[in-house]
């Protein structure tokens, strides 16, 4: 949910539900990597609330896109860590055998 003005769409607060620092964090670093951001910061209203609330102030362009674009860049970067651990996952299976791995086959 977006809480901003009608007038001014370079400062708006975006509420996400059932969210916590992980995402919260992540996304504050990725705003802030942004040169259209002036300000970005995020808070949680409670601890028992999983709700977070993040506020994003761009130098002229609408927060919401700025927004749309950094979650776009976080699920590129989340999408080339698990390509990498993945590669790494396969290369050690490849060149080490199970049975020096030390690891149990039958379990899942």
């Amino acid at each position: 949910m977006e809480h901003g003005s009608l007038e001014d769409s370079s400062a708006s607060t975006f509420s996400i539900m059932e969210e916590d620092h992980t995402l919260a964090n992540s996304v504050r670093f990725v705003l802030n990597q942004d040169p259209r951001v002036a300000f970005c910061g995020y808070s949680i209203p409670h601890p028992s609330e999983n709700k977070v609330n993040i506020r994003v102030q761009t130098t002229g362009d609408p927060a919401k896109d700025v927004l749309k674009d950094s979650l776009q860049d976080l699920m590129v970067m989340c999408q080339h860590i698990r390509g990498t651990f993945d590669s790494a996952v396969a290369d050690f299976r490849e060149n080490k055998p199970a049975d020096a791995m030390d690891i149990d086959l039958n379990k899942k």
